[in-house]
């Protein structure tokens, strides 16, 4: 992945990745622990994903380190899942079946593919705690049902949400919004 000889004097991240869901699907989130190549702290993130599949809130935080690292013009990274399904089907040792999956699965192969370095395994969960305790930590203020980040942009209260093109038609990772709500979309890069 990323075919290109790493140099460790390039710079690195390392990005410890969970997704949880309480349910099957059931209320779900991801949190990402991002260090540099020393183990210094670089960033954490998480995001609740409303009533979703374990398996897609694990896509979701590869997506969100992924993209972390690609905004932030790093060219290498190594990330650490305790999904074991995942990373096998990153490694191209299991297929992906599931079409929820799908297109997660081919925009994460894409944002590898700018990389010029990338490394995914798999630890077991008590190697995961940190990621694990940022979805958690997501999934409580979901659960809790705590509004919505607000910007006021030109006297209008707007809400920002993420989502991703399935068969064409924008999926939210969060809770849909209400029917006849105007919706802008940017694109992310």
């Amino acid at each position: 992945m990323g075919g290109a000889i790493f140099s460790a004097e390039q710079g690195y991240l390392v990005a410890c990745i969970d997704g949880g869901s309480r349910g099957n699907p059931g209320p779900a989130g991801y949190g990402v622990v991002i260090e540099d190549e020393v183990g210094r702290p670089v960033a954490e993130l998480n995001e609740y994903l409303g009533k979703q599949t374990n398996n897609y809130a694990e896509y979701s935080g590869l997506l969100a380190a992924l993209s972390y690292a690609i905004k932030h013009g790093f060219k290498a990274m190594k990330i650490v899942s305790d999904s074991e399904l995942m990373v096998r089907q990153i490694n191209g040792q299991y297929k992906v079946s599931s079409p929820a999956l799908k297109d997660l699965y081919t925009l994460a192969m894409k944002r590898i593919d700018e990389l010029d370095y990338f490394e995914i395994k798999h630890v077991r969960r008590e190697h995961n705690r940190e990621a694990d305790r940022l979805a958690n930590l997501a999934m409580d203020r979901g659960l809790a049902k705590k509004a919505p980040v607000m910007t006021e942009v030109a006297g209008a209260a707007r809400q920002e949400v993420s989502g991703v093109v399935v068969n064409g038609a924008v999926q939210f990772l969060a809770d849909p919004l209400p029917d006849g709500t105007l919706v802008r979309i940017r694109p992310a890069k």
